[in-house]
């Protein structure tokens, strides 16, 4: 793998990251509180979740 294609896949989640709250702050806002009223174990549920499907996709591509 070459160093340039994991600078680029980083700069798509970046680009990816900043959609939402450069569209939509507010709401970006109240779904970053509503985040940090969950408990660690859900946090970390998401983030198993999100992980797994990053990784399904990647396999797919």
């Amino acid at each position: 793998m070459d160093w340039s294609e994991l600078l680029r896949a980083l700069a798509l989640v970046m680009v990816l990251e900043g959609i939402m709250p450069f569209v939509a702050p507010a709401r970006w806002r109240q779904m970053m509180l509503s985040v940090m009223q969950l408990d660690s174990r859900a946090i970390r549920g998401i983030g198993l979740v999100s992980m797994l499907g990053g990784v399904i996709l990647l396999n797919f591509l």
